[in-house]
């Protein structure tokens, strides 16, 4: 499935829903289903950055595609992370870098995130779609 269609899939579900208390609800739901990253993986080297929570981020590369795993102390930047797990695992490293995660704004979630919240979404994307270019570079070597 293509990063495009992953967030059309994700701004249907959310659209189901009418006010934020339901939306949050959900994302703390989406949280609970999140793949786990290995214990190995939940130390400081794969912290990101700028998140309010503590957000685990791994990343590995198979034939060509990135897969992503993560965790969190926070149960609401869980769902987050899972969401974005979910969009851009299973994708190549040029299909995260050119990705335009439009369904952030779709979804109103940017506009209900607290500033340091948002910050922290906006540190996840970028350390996932640096991941993808390492990888990138790596593979071109």
């Amino acid at each position: 499935m293509t990063i495009s269609e992953i967030q059309s899939q994700i701004i249907g579900e959310f659209s189901m829903f009418d006010d934020w208390m339901d939306k949050y609800n959900y994302l703390i739901e989406l949280g609970k289903t999140l793949p786990l990253i290995d214990e190995q993986y939940k130390t400081d080297q794969f912290v990101i950055t700028g998140c309010q929570s503590k957000v685990w981020l791994h990343a590995s590369i198979r034939d060509g595609i990135v897969y992503f795993t993560a965790d969190s102390d926070a149960i609401i930047t869980k769902g987050i992370v899972g969401l974005l797990v979910r969009v851009f695992s299973g994708q190549t490293p040029d299909e995260i870098i050119k990705a335009d995660l439009s369904f952030v704004d779709t979804i109103g979630l940017r506009e209900h995130l607290s500033p340091t919240r948002s910050n922290g979404l906006s540190s996840m994307i970028k350390q996932m779609k640096l991941y993808a270019a390492v990888f990138k570079m790596k593979n071109n070597c």
